[in-house]
Protein backbone atom coordinates (compact mmCIF):
# COMPACT_ATOMS: atom_id res chain seq x y z
CA UNK A 1 0.00 0.00 0.00
CA UNK A 2 3.03 2.11 1.13
CA UNK A 3 4.70 1.19 -2.37
CA UNK A 4 4.34 4.04 -4.58
CA UNK A 5 3.95 7.14 -1.85
CA UNK A 6 7.24 5.59 -0.61
CA UNK A 7 8.84 6.19 -4.20
CA UNK A 8 7.99 9.38 -4.74
CA UNK A 9 8.44 10.60 -1.76
CA UNK A 10 12.20 9.31 -2.00
CA UNK A 11 12.28 10.94 -5.23
CA UNK A 12 11.13 14.35 -3.72
CA UNK A 13 13.70 13.81 -0.99
CA UNK A 14 16.90 13.17 -3.48
CA UNK A 15 15.88 16.50 -5.41
CA UNK A 16 15.08 18.82 -2.44
CA UNK A 17 18.44 17.93 -0.91
CA UNK A 18 17.66 14.61 1.21
CA UNK A 19 14.73 16.61 2.83
CA UNK A 20 16.43 19.41 3.83
CA UNK A 21 14.65 22.67 4.63
CA UNK A 22 10.94 22.90 4.37
CA UNK A 23 10.11 22.22 0.56
CA UNK A 24 10.07 18.75 0.63
CA UNK A 25 6.98 17.18 0.19
CA UNK A 26 5.04 13.36 0.50
CA UNK A 27 3.29 13.40 -3.05
CA UNK A 28 0.71 10.97 -3.33
CA UNK A 29 -0.06 9.42 -6.69
CA UNK A 30 -4.19 9.54 -7.80
CA UNK A 31 -4.81 7.97 -11.13
CA UNK A 32 -6.94 7.03 -13.37
CA UNK A 33 -11.33 7.66 -14.16
CA UNK A 34 -12.00 10.65 -16.57
CA UNK A 35 -15.13 10.48 -14.89
CA UNK A 36 -13.77 11.49 -11.51
CA UNK A 37 -10.49 13.50 -12.77
CA UNK A 38 -12.28 16.82 -12.39
CA UNK A 39 -13.76 16.00 -8.66
CA UNK A 40 -9.94 14.33 -8.37
CA UNK A 41 -8.45 17.02 -9.24
CA UNK A 42 -10.77 19.69 -6.80
CA UNK A 43 -10.02 17.58 -3.79
CA UNK A 44 -5.89 17.58 -4.62
CA UNK A 45 -6.45 21.77 -5.13
CA UNK A 46 -8.49 22.02 -1.88
CA UNK A 47 -5.93 19.32 0.12
CA UNK A 48 -3.30 22.23 -0.04
CA UNK A 49 -5.06 24.05 2.60
CA UNK A 50 -5.53 20.72 5.13
CA UNK A 51 -2.05 19.60 4.82
CA UNK A 52 0.46 21.79 3.15
CA UNK A 53 2.85 19.06 3.35
CA UNK A 54 1.56 16.44 1.32
CA UNK A 55 0.72 16.90 -2.78
CA UNK A 56 -1.74 14.56 -4.20
CA UNK A 57 -0.99 14.45 -8.74
CA UNK A 58 -3.82 13.60 -10.08
CA UNK A 59 -3.75 12.05 -14.11
CA UNK A 60 -6.61 10.68 -15.91
CA UNK A 61 -6.41 8.10 -18.77
CA UNK A 62 -9.20 5.94 -17.80
CA UNK A 63 -10.46 3.79 -14.69
CA UNK A 64 -8.57 0.41 -16.50
CA UNK A 65 -5.43 2.85 -16.49
CA UNK A 66 -5.98 3.49 -13.15
CA UNK A 67 -6.39 -0.05 -12.04
CA UNK A 68 -3.10 -1.20 -13.61
CA UNK A 69 -1.32 0.99 -12.39
CA UNK A 70 -2.36 0.44 -8.91
CA UNK A 71 -1.58 -3.36 -9.75
CA UNK A 72 1.58 -2.45 -10.73
CA UNK A 73 2.22 -0.35 -7.61
CA UNK A 74 2.89 2.94 -9.66
CA UNK A 75 0.05 4.65 -7.81
CA UNK A 76 -1.71 5.27 -4.84
CA UNK A 77 -5.20 5.49 -5.50
CA UNK A 78 -6.74 4.09 -8.65
CA UNK A 79 -10.23 6.02 -9.46
CA UNK A 80 -12.37 4.24 -11.26
CA UNK A 81 -16.16 4.38 -12.47
CA UNK A 82 -17.26 0.64 -12.33
CA UNK A 83 -15.71 -1.65 -10.52
CA UNK A 84 -12.51 -3.94 -10.46
CA UNK A 85 -12.75 -7.21 -13.32
CA UNK A 86 -12.19 -10.52 -11.57
CA UNK A 87 -9.15 -10.98 -13.88
CA UNK A 88 -7.66 -7.88 -12.43
CA UNK A 89 -8.04 -8.59 -8.99
CA UNK A 90 -6.31 -12.06 -9.83
CA UNK A 91 -3.57 -10.03 -11.31
CA UNK A 92 -2.97 -8.07 -8.35
CA UNK A 93 -3.11 -10.82 -6.25
CA UNK A 94 -0.41 -12.46 -8.14
CA UNK A 95 1.51 -9.05 -7.23
CA UNK A 96 1.04 -9.83 -3.79
CA UNK A 97 -1.65 -6.90 -3.64
CA UNK A 98 -5.26 -7.52 -2.18
CA UNK A 99 -6.92 -4.58 -3.43
CA UNK A 100 -9.81 -2.35 -1.21
CA UNK A 101 -12.27 -0.79 -2.94
CA UNK A 102 -13.47 3.17 -1.22
CA UNK A 103 -16.92 4.63 -2.25
CA UNK A 104 -16.45 8.30 -2.80
CA UNK A 105 -19.73 9.07 -4.54
CA UNK A 106 -22.04 8.61 -6.81
CA UNK A 107 -22.90 9.10 -10.48
CA UNK A 108 -26.10 9.54 -12.85
CA UNK A 109 -25.06 8.09 -16.23
CA UNK A 110 -26.53 10.44 -18.40
CA UNK A 111 -27.93 9.44 -22.32
CA UNK A 112 -27.13 12.96 -24.16
CA UNK A 113 -28.98 14.11 -27.57
CA UNK A 114 -28.55 17.49 -28.97
CA UNK A 115 -31.00 19.95 -27.35
CA UNK A 116 -33.88 20.25 -31.17
CA UNK A 117 -34.25 16.49 -30.07
CA UNK A 118 -37.79 15.96 -29.82
CA UNK A 119 -37.08 12.97 -27.86
CA UNK A 120 -37.62 12.95 -24.00
CA UNK A 121 -37.87 9.68 -22.98
CA UNK A 122 -35.41 6.29 -23.01
CA UNK A 123 -36.29 2.72 -22.12
CA UNK A 124 -33.44 0.05 -21.27
CA UNK A 125 -33.91 -2.07 -24.45
CA UNK A 126 -34.50 1.24 -26.83
CA UNK A 127 -31.30 1.86 -25.81
CA UNK A 128 -29.20 -1.55 -26.23
CA UNK A 129 -31.15 -1.65 -29.78
CA UNK A 130 -29.34 1.88 -30.39
CA UNK A 131 -26.03 0.65 -28.96
CA UNK A 132 -25.79 -3.30 -29.10
CA UNK A 133 -24.42 -5.53 -32.12
CA UNK A 134 -27.17 -6.61 -33.85
CA UNK A 135 -29.59 -4.19 -32.07
CA UNK A 136 -31.43 -3.49 -35.59
CA UNK A 137 -31.94 0.83 -34.87
CA UNK A 138 -29.81 2.80 -37.13
CA UNK A 139 -32.27 5.76 -37.70
CA UNK A 140 -34.43 8.30 -35.39
CA UNK A 141 -37.19 6.93 -38.12
CA UNK A 142 -37.50 3.86 -36.39
CA UNK A 143 -37.77 5.62 -33.10
CA UNK A 144 -40.80 7.71 -34.51
CA UNK A 145 -38.91 10.82 -34.54
CA UNK A 146 -37.83 13.55 -37.05
CA UNK A 147 -34.51 15.46 -35.42
CA UNK A 148 -34.28 18.69 -36.92
CA UNK A 149 -30.88 19.80 -38.49
CA UNK A 150 -30.59 15.85 -39.05
CA UNK A 151 -31.19 15.17 -42.92
CA UNK A 152 -29.23 11.78 -43.08
CA UNK A 153 -31.84 11.08 -40.48
CA UNK A 154 -28.86 8.82 -39.53
CA UNK A 155 -27.53 8.15 -35.76
CA UNK A 156 -24.27 8.59 -35.03
CA UNK A 157 -23.95 6.80 -31.76
CA UNK A 158 -21.28 8.00 -29.86
CA UNK A 159 -19.60 5.63 -27.04
CA UNK A 160 -16.44 5.87 -25.04
CA UNK A 161 -12.89 3.99 -25.62
CA UNK A 162 -12.76 0.47 -24.23
CA UNK A 163 -9.87 1.78 -21.47
CA UNK A 164 -12.84 3.84 -20.04
CA UNK A 165 -14.74 2.55 -16.99
CA UNK A 166 -18.27 4.71 -17.96
CA UNK A 167 -17.81 1.98 -20.97
CA UNK A 168 -17.67 -0.83 -19.34
CA UNK A 169 -20.02 0.25 -16.89
CA UNK A 170 -22.96 1.11 -20.14
CA UNK A 171 -21.98 -2.18 -21.36
CA UNK A 172 -22.80 -3.94 -18.75
CA UNK A 173 -26.11 -1.71 -17.35
CA UNK A 174 -27.59 -1.41 -20.66
CA UNK A 175 -26.35 -4.73 -23.32
CA UNK A 176 -25.36 -6.67 -20.77
CA UNK A 177 -21.91 -8.49 -19.95
CA UNK A 178 -22.11 -11.18 -22.90
CA UNK A 179 -23.59 -8.52 -25.84
CA UNK A 180 -20.62 -6.06 -27.42
CA UNK A 181 -21.27 -2.60 -28.78
CA UNK A 182 -22.10 -2.43 -32.27
CA UNK A 183 -19.63 -1.55 -34.79
CA UNK A 184 -19.00 1.71 -36.09
CA UNK A 185 -19.55 3.78 -33.05
CA UNK A 186 -17.86 6.76 -32.99
CA UNK A 187 -15.58 6.31 -29.75
CA UNK A 188 -14.21 9.60 -27.35
CA UNK A 189 -11.40 9.64 -25.13
CA UNK A 190 -13.14 11.93 -22.70
CA UNK A 191 -17.01 12.79 -21.44
CA UNK A 192 -16.47 16.58 -22.59
CA UNK A 193 -15.29 15.44 -25.77
CA UNK A 194 -18.52 13.26 -26.10
CA UNK A 195 -20.98 16.01 -24.58
CA UNK A 196 -19.08 18.31 -27.63
CA UNK A 197 -19.76 16.10 -30.33
CA UNK A 198 -23.33 15.67 -29.18
CA UNK A 199 -23.88 19.59 -29.16
CA UNK A 200 -22.32 19.70 -32.29
CA UNK A 201 -24.16 16.77 -34.27
CA UNK A 202 -28.25 16.67 -33.98
CA UNK A 203 -28.54 13.35 -35.60
CA UNK A 204 -25.77 11.99 -32.36
CA UNK A 205 -26.49 10.40 -29.09
CA UNK A 206 -24.03 9.56 -26.52
CA UNK A 207 -23.63 8.95 -22.47
CA UNK A 208 -21.35 9.70 -19.93
CA UNK A 209 -21.26 10.94 -16.52
CA UNK A 210 -23.92 13.79 -15.24
CA UNK A 211 -21.45 16.18 -14.19
CA UNK A 212 -20.12 17.05 -17.61
CA UNK A 213 -23.80 17.66 -18.94
CA UNK A 214 -24.40 21.56 -20.24
CA UNK A 215 -27.21 23.31 -21.78
CA UNK A 216 -26.32 23.01 -24.92
CA UNK A 217 -27.31 19.28 -24.89
CA UNK A 218 -30.61 17.18 -22.96
CA UNK A 219 -30.78 14.62 -21.14
CA UNK A 220 -34.31 12.30 -21.44
CA UNK A 221 -35.20 10.34 -18.58
CA UNK A 222 -35.16 6.54 -18.44
CA UNK A 223 -37.12 3.76 -17.91
CA UNK A 224 -35.88 1.03 -15.47
CA UNK A 225 -36.02 -2.37 -17.19
CA UNK A 226 -38.84 -3.84 -14.93
CA UNK A 227 -40.93 -1.07 -15.81
CA UNK A 228 -42.04 1.97 -13.52
CA UNK A 229 -41.82 5.59 -13.68
CA UNK A 230 -39.58 7.45 -16.23
CA UNK A 231 -36.73 8.42 -14.10
CA UNK A 232 -33.99 11.77 -14.76
CA UNK A 233 -30.59 11.43 -14.22
CA UNK A 234 -29.88 13.58 -11.07
CA UNK A 235 -27.72 13.43 -7.98
CA UNK A 236 -30.94 12.54 -6.09
CA UNK A 237 -31.35 9.88 -7.96
CA UNK A 238 -28.35 8.79 -8.06
CA UNK A 239 -28.16 9.09 -4.35
CA UNK A 240 -31.34 6.95 -3.76
CA UNK A 241 -31.39 4.37 -6.66
CA UNK A 242 -33.93 5.35 -8.53
CA UNK A 243 -32.32 6.02 -11.85
CA UNK A 244 -31.51 2.96 -13.87
CA UNK A 245 -28.05 3.93 -14.61
CA UNK A 246 -26.81 4.92 -11.64
CA UNK A 247 -23.39 3.79 -9.97
CA UNK A 248 -20.73 4.10 -7.62
CA UNK A 249 -17.77 6.23 -7.84
CA UNK A 250 -14.92 4.40 -6.07
CA UNK A 251 -10.78 4.97 -5.56
CA UNK A 252 -8.94 1.70 -4.95
CA UNK A 253 -6.16 0.93 -3.08
CA UNK A 254 -3.17 -1.53 -2.90
CA UNK A 255 -4.80 -3.00 0.80
CA UNK A 256 -5.65 -1.47 3.72
CA UNK A 257 -4.17 2.59 3.19
CA UNK A 258 -1.92 3.62 5.70
CA UNK A 259 -0.09 7.15 6.26
CA UNK A 260 -0.95 10.16 4.49
CA UNK A 261 -3.26 8.26 1.82
CA UNK A 262 -5.64 7.32 5.14
CA UNK A 263 -5.66 10.80 6.17
CA UNK A 264 -6.30 12.10 2.68
CA UNK A 265 -9.07 9.40 1.88
CA UNK A 266 -10.66 9.89 5.01
CA UNK A 267 -10.65 13.88 4.20
CA UNK A 268 -12.46 13.24 1.00
CA UNK A 269 -15.20 10.78 3.17
CA UNK A 270 -15.31 14.35 5.28
CA UNK A 271 -18.02 16.81 5.28
CA UNK A 272 -15.66 18.94 3.33
CA UNK A 273 -14.40 16.98 0.41
CA UNK A 274 -18.09 15.19 0.58
CA UNK A 275 -19.23 18.92 -0.37
CA UNK A 276 -16.86 19.00 -3.09
CA UNK A 277 -18.05 16.33 -5.29
CA UNK A 278 -21.44 17.35 -4.57
CA UNK A 279 -20.41 20.84 -5.76
CA UNK A 280 -18.92 19.06 -9.29
CA UNK A 281 -22.30 17.68 -9.47
CA UNK A 282 -21.91 13.93 -8.39
CA UNK A 283 -24.31 13.16 -5.38
CA UNK A 284 -22.24 12.40 -1.88
CA UNK A 285 -21.98 8.92 -0.28
CA UNK A 286 -24.45 10.45 2.37
CA UNK A 287 -26.67 13.92 2.65
CA UNK A 288 -24.22 16.77 3.52
CA UNK A 289 -24.75 20.25 4.47
CA UNK A 290 -23.13 22.60 2.45
CA UNK A 291 -22.53 26.08 3.19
Amino acid sequence: MKKAAVLVFLVVLVACGGGQGSGSRTVIQNKGSDTLVNVAQAWAENYKDINANVAVAVTGGGSGTGISAMINGTVDLANASRKMKQKEIEMARENGIEPIEHIVGFDALAVFLHKDNPIDTFTIDQLAGIYGEGGGTESWKQLDVSVPGCGSDELVVVSRQNNSGTYVYFKDAVLGKKRDYRLGTRDMHGSKDVVDLVHNTPCAIGYSGLAYATDTVKMPCVIPKDGGDCVAPSSQTAIDGTYPLARPLMMYTAGQPEGVVKEYLDWILSDEGQCIIQDKGYAPVRPVTCG
